[in-house]
């Protein structure tokens, strides 16, 4: 269609989306970034805006899009407890209609399409670590819910539009991602924990802090997405993306504490509805077809994202 392959990343100008949208285009592609930027900031894309390979467009997922391009790396959807609760029922439009509406692309001009699932699907698993065979465990009336639910509805438009159509299609399920980038406000552990240390303030750990996480950089999970679309076609996933290295939230909290060289104490507060407590995935598939696993250690990946924080709040 293109000389150069031209690429769709919703949620372009989010915390993972503006990092895909780099590798994109160091690997030549043209790239159309798509955000409405109710979590994405044009910050985080402001460094690619001179590339004449770059194209900003500002656009809601949850509209019909006509564009004509080669592949679409689907990662529009707000994914912090804090965000996906602020709107629930936009949220699940957000997973829903923008699933169907990107689906209805991909199968207009013939495009390859990713879709940015997540561990949720999971729930709180009984099922540990978590195969992709696992159907999990989610309550589909809860606060969570609209995330959860929204999410595995889209992996099933996604399946059904290849039964029904013959879509190309890959699906790839995310668990625990932090870097630079992060918002410094979406409730997420690694950066509230971050931020809150940089600040001297207490880090605020639900329960005693014994639920497990499994933490990926997100350069590794860049390098799984881009994998993943390069799979041939009849591998269409889904696929864990995610770092099998597990420890626990006071862990986390206090090798944060460490590496900032804050005075911050912990401090307790209840659990919340429906948290996780456990999260680790079974990446067999990942290294058994695509050659992928995270080679970034949680040591190196915290000191990067702590210096970009620190830029961050100086800027302020």
């Amino acid at each position: 269609m293109h000389l150069n392959k031209r690429v769709l990343v919703t949620g372009g100008a989010g915390f993972l989306g503006s990092h895909l949208c780099e590798r994109l285009l160091a690997e030549g592609c043209e790239v159309v970034c798509m955000d409405n930027y109710f979590t994405g900031t044009k910050l985080n894309i402001q460094h690619l805006r001179d590339n004449p390979s770059f194209e900003l467009l500002r656009h809601d997922v949850t509209f019909p899009l006509y564009i004509e391009v080669d592949e679409i790396y689907n990662l529009a959807c707000p994914a912090s407890p804090i965000h996906y609760q602020f709107d629930p029922v936009q949220t699940t439009k957000t997973s829903v209609h923008g699933a169907i509406n990107m689906l209805g692309l991909a199968k207009r001009v013939k495009a390859k399409i990713m879709q940015a699932s997540t561990s949720e699907v999971y729930g709180d698993p009984s099922v540990h670590p978590q195969p992709e065979s696992y159907w999990g465990n989610v309550n589909p009336i809860g606060f969570r819910s609209c995330y959860d639910e929204g999410k595995r509805c889209a992996e099933t438009l996604f399946f059904d539009y290849r039964r029904q159509h013959n879509l190309k299609i890959k699906v790839v399920r995310i668990f625990n991602t932090y870097g630079p980038r992060m918002h410094p406000n979406d409730g997420r552990v690694v950066s509230n924990f971050i931020v809150q240390a940089l600040q001297g303030q207490p880090l605020t750990v639900y329960g005693e802090g014994q639920q497990t996480r499994s933490f990926c950089y997100v350069d590794d999970l860049i390098d799984g997405f881009v994998r993943s679309m390069k799979t041939p076609d009849e591998f269409t996933g889904p696929v864990n993306l995610g770092n099998p290295g597990e420890f626990t939230i006071l862990e986390l909290a206090q090798l944060v504490i460490e590496y900032t060289g804050s005075k911050s104490k912990i401090e307790y507060r209840p659990l919340p509805s429906d948290d996780p407590r456990q999260r680790k995935p079974d990446i067999t598939l990942a290294k058994s077809v695509m050659g992928w696993e995270p080679t970034i250690k949680l040591a190196d990946g915290l000191k990067k994202t702590i210096e970009y924080f620190d830029w961050f709040l100086k800027r302020q």
